[in-house]
Parts: C-alpha cells; structure tokens; sequence
C-alpha cells in the first residue's frame, strides 16, 4: 500500500485516470510491440543476413550481439528518463529511417562507422540545443490545429501499413497486392486480430497483450515461432569498447556530410514531433488548441537520446510510435514507461525470450492502433479546402510514401501553398512566419533525402 502511495504521488495516476497494474500492462505491451528493434537496428547498420560481425572501412569490427546489447541498454535508459522527467507514456529506441541510411552507407564503404556516430551526435547536439532555448517548442505551437490534428492521423496509416507490411497480409514489393493467405504467418495475423477486436468488443482488460501472448504460443505448433534453445544470454562485453565513443572526423567536412546531418535531423524532428503529439492526442494529453504541455520535456530527453547514441554506439534516438500500443492498453502516464524501460533491461539478458515474439503476433496490434488513431480524421474539416489539402496530402504521403517524416514535411509544405495563395480573405494571415521559414529547409529535404 506504502508503494502504492509513492507511485501515485510520482505519477499522478488518479489525475489521468488511471492505477498501477494499468500502467505495467500497458508498459509490458508497449515493449512487446516495439521489442522487434532489438533485431531490426543490428541488421540496418551491418547488413541482413546470418552474419554475426561486420568490419568497416577502418578495420572497426561491430558484431551483432553488442548492437543488441548496446539498443537495449540505451533504449531501456532514455525510456527509463521520459518516464521519470516528463511523465508521459513514451518510448524510446533507435529512430526506423536514420539507421538504415546511415547503415546502407557503412556497409557500400562509403562511410565508417565513426563517421556515422559524428553526424549522430551532430544532429542530436543541434537537437538540445533548439530544445533548450524553446525554439522547439515555438515551432510546435506555430504548426496549425488542422496540421497537429492530422498527424494521428497520418500515424495511423503508417503503423496501419507497417502492420500489413510485417505480417505479410499485404505484398508491397511490386506494387500494392493482397498477401498469401496460405502462410501460417499470414493466417495468425489475422486470427490474432480477430482475437483482439472481439476482446476489445467485450472490454477485456489487456487485450492488446493477451492478443500478441496467444498468437506467440499458437505460433508455436504452426513453426511461425520455435521456443529458443538459451533462455539466457550473456552480453559480449568486450564486443561493446568496439562501439562506444567510436568517432571519425575524417572526410565530413563537405557537403554530402552536411546534408547526411540534415537528414538526420529533420527526419528525427518530425518522426518525434509527429509521434508525441499523435500519442498525446490518443492519450488525451492535448489542450484544446492541439499542444502538449511542457512539450520541452519529451522533447529534452529525445534530443538527449541521440546525443547519447552517437556516444554509445547507436544511431538515432527517437520517440517510438509504438507508444501507441500501450497508450491503447491503458497508458497514461511515465510509469508505463518506466515498466518498458525495465523490460528493455532485462532484454539485455534474457533477450532470446522476448525476441521470440513473431511478426504475426506484434503485427494485428499495430493494425489494431492505427485504426483507433485514424478515428481522429473527423477532427479535420473537409468542408474547407483551405485547411483540408494539407491533412490530406500528409497522410498520403505517409501512407503510401512510407515515412512519417516525409508525410508531415509534405503536408506542412501543401498547407502553406494553399493558404498562401489563397483568395479568401484572411487565410492567408493563418500561416505563421515560422511556417515560411520552415518550407525552404523542407523543400532541401525532399532534393537531398
């Protein structure tokens, strides 16, 4: 009961409406659904494949384990801080975007892996930097309503997409085709939505997590999922010296270097920008204009991760839209963060455990999110086109143009142009400076991305 007392107190669980098995349910699904990155962010950097180490162009070897060692470690820690420092129900890893570019150019030998750890922690520098003088948060509150709103939207059909995209129910090599729904993984994909639809239609507490737990186990007997061999795993300690504080200088005084930071650091910018403020709005965190309050303090810890993974070996640090999963499940507040940043430590070493969990099970969640957030689409007014072209532009953007990064900047992009030139009276006084300023960095970002 005392602890119960102390985590209410740190927490504010009865002001948001929520208590502490919520919130360790919610942290437990919020891991589950974004535990995938403990695989994905090894093979960006040094490449698919069954390879355990990879050496650069400077002879640096980086080996698989301690890029799992190191993304867990880092992931567990900043989430740890979000939860701490700003109460909010976020998560963060490294950033899906940053570490396959850089990656791509580490593996052709076009860059070492020092070099990519510079530009890192450039972009995370420039990051705190803009965050600590506020003008983050002047650029967010400069953003109109019909764009925030639109956001959740657009999140929505990305994790809607990437969904479809990881169980296999849609084939996006050639073209937009249905899926072979003959594949075990196809068919648990979708029973395990179905599972979650018809918990979520009865008000089951944990729907979300009981959902990706069953489809884990059925997956089993299917041969989607074998139980690992070692439960255990002891981190390569030795393998780790090879990453941190592993920096080049050599080479990144030129402009392919700048523009690689400026990708790095808008890409980062609106994937977190557009992720916090979908989530908050999901959670019921926003004012009624659309901000997040002390927005200063998700943003902080943001930039402060990616300043941290270029020192230890990581790419870029973001907030994870996957936060979503857990904010469905009941998250509101840091505690929930503070349950996955945990699970992100314990990875460390029972990581074999948790990185059973297929495709097919994690994948009907983000489906299942992003039709919950989409629901916000009825925010937007489609009876004025003035503030409608922008939202939709975004969202095609994000939905069939893969980013999220690039949805948000096309949009922001479209609603000025139609604003601009405009013949209605006043509308054009709706674009603030700041959105002007923005356009020509973004119109950069489109030439050189």
């Amino acid at each position: 009961r005392r602890i119960h007392s102390v985590l209410e107190k740190l927490f504010k669980l009865k002001e948001r409406k929520t208590n502490v098995r919520t919130e360790f349910v919610a942290g437990l699904t919020t891991f589950m659904a974004m535990a995938y990155v403990l695989v994905v962010q090894p093979s960006s950097v040094m490449g698919f494949g069954t390879g355990q180490t990879f050496t650069d162009i400077n002879g640096v070897v980086i080996s698989r384990g301690a890029l799992v060692v190191m993304t867990a470690f880092v992931s567990g820690l900043m989430t740890l801080i979000m939860g701490l420092y700003a109460n909010l129900p976020f998560a963060l890893s490294t950033g899906m975007g940053t570490n396959f570019v850089l990656g791509a150019l580490i593996q052709s030998g076009k860059l070492s892996f020092g070099n990519s750890m510079v530009i890192v922690l450039i972009s995370g520098i420039i990051f705190v930097i803009l965050t600590v003088f506020g003008i983050r948060d002047v650029i967010v509150k400069a953003i109109p309503f019909n764009i925030k709103t639109s956001i959740s939207v657009a999140i929505g059909f990305f994790i809607t997409y990437l969904g479809f995209s990881n169980s296999g129910i849609g084939n996006f090599k050639d073209g937009i085709k249905l899926g072979n729904f003959s594949d075990p993984h196809v068919f648990l994909a979708i029973l395990g939505l179905i599972l979650i639809a018809i918990m979520t239609l009865h008000k089951v507490p944990g729907a979300l997590l009981i959902g990706i737990i069953a489809i884990t186990i059925i997956g089993i007997p299917f041969g989607v999922t074998k139980v690992p061999d070692h439960l255990f795993g002891v981190p390569t300690m030795s393998e780790i010296s090879q990453l941190t504080f592993s920096f080049d200088f050599k080479g990144l005084v030129n402009g392919s270097s700048l523009v690689l930071i400026f990708i790095a650091f808008f890409g980062d910018f609106f994937s977190t920008l557009g992720t916090v403020l979908g989530v908050s709005e999901k959670a019921n965190l926003l004012d009624k204009n659309g901000n997040l309050p002390d927005i200063q303090k998700p943003f902080l810890v943001d930039s402060i991760g990616t300043v941290l993974g270029g020192l230890l070996g990581c790419t870029s640090f973001g907030t994870f839209v996957e936060s979503s999963a857990g904010v469905e499940a009941g998250g509101r507040t840091g505690l929930s963060s503070v349950s996955t940043a945990a699970l992100f430590f314990v990875s460390i070493i029972i990581s074999p455990l948790f990185l059973m969990i297929p495709d097919a099970a994690t994948s009907p969640v983000l489906i299942f999110v992003g039709y919950s957030m989409i629901s916000s689409i009825k925010n937007i007014d489609f009876g004025d086109f003035s503030e409608a072209f922008g939202p939709f532009v975004m969202i095609i953007f994000t939905a069939f143009a893969g980013g999220i990064a690039a949805g948000i900047s096309a949009g922001i992009l479209a609603d000025v142009a139609v604003k601009t030139f405009s013949k209605q009276s006043g509308v054009k006084k709706k674009v603030h400076p700041i959105m002007y300023a923005m356009c020509l960095p973004l119109m950069v970002y489109f030439v050189f991305n």
